[in-house]
């Protein structure tokens, strides 16, 4: 099974944090994706790239913060995130990387 280039290009990172790493406890598991992916290109590239059965993927967008580093104003970028819910059986090893 070939891995098309636009899967790598959908996945952006996985997101390992503590509240990560909790839902990863409920076959869940947590990544950063392209702003313009949808569900279900997302939804392909994870069964692709981890060879996986995914059963549900929920996204959000995380609106970008105005910050201050030095004395000089800027804005972070939007960060669009997917929740992926694996079918029962199946893991993924996120601090393997791709």
């Amino acid at each position: 099974m070939t891995n098309d280039a636009r899967h790598y290009d959908t996945i952006v990172a996985p997101v390992i944090t503590e509240k990560a790493t909790i839902a990863s406890e409920a076959n869940q598991f947590v990544f950063k994706v392209r702003r313009e992916a949808t569900k279900t290109q997302i939804k392909a590239a994870i069964e692709k790239l981890f060879d996986v059965k995914v059963t549900a993927v929920n996204t959000l967008v995380r609106k970008g913060k105005n910050k201050v580093f030095r004395g000089v104003r800027g804005r972070q970028q939007d960060v669009k995130k997917a929740v992926v819910t694996l079918a029962d059986g199946y893991r993924i090893d996120v601090t393997t990387g791709l």
